[in-house]
């Protein structure tokens, strides 16, 4: 991990006076997937998101913030065969596949103009997977 002393933006949604954090709704065609098929994406251009400068800015009690606009594309290879998955102790169930996964990434500060942007070259799947998961009261 990095020293988060050194943090210099954090372009993300904010937390809401219910304390929902980090959360945002997006429109359903945002997110595509074919398991059978082994891919998914999910993509968003232009998402308007403040810039809270740094972790401890944006979770105090009155954070100061500057506009800001991301754009994504993340793409989902599978890499093995699907396998079902129910987990009782955190209540969710589904059918999931291992996977690779691929992110192109674009944030302004429009405060400042400063943008940031992915590398193509070096990006490495730690971990990912896809799949179709039932939770909640669904979970059932």
């Amino acid at each position: 991990m990095g020293d988060i002393s050194k943090q210099d933006h954090d372009f993300e949604p904010g937390i809401r006076h219910s304390g929902l954090f980090w959360t945002i709704s997006v429109p359903a065609d945002t997110v595509h997937s074919n398991l059978p098929a082994g891919h998914a994406r999910y993509h968003m251009h232009h998402q308007h998101v403040p810039d809270y400068h740094d972790f401890f800015n944006a979770v105090s009690p009155h954070p100061e913030k500057r506009p800001g606009v991301v754009s994504f594309d993340v793409r989902y290879s599978a890499t093995g065969p699907r396998a079902h998955i129910r987990d009782t102790t955190f209540g969710f169930k589904g059918l999931f596949a291992p996977a690779e996964l691929h992110i192109d990434f674009r944030a302004t500060d429009r405060g400042s103009g400063v943008v940031w942007h992915s590398v193509r070259d070096g990006q490495n799947t730690v971990v990912g997977g896809m799949g179709h998961e039932r939770n909640g009261v669904f979970f059932g």
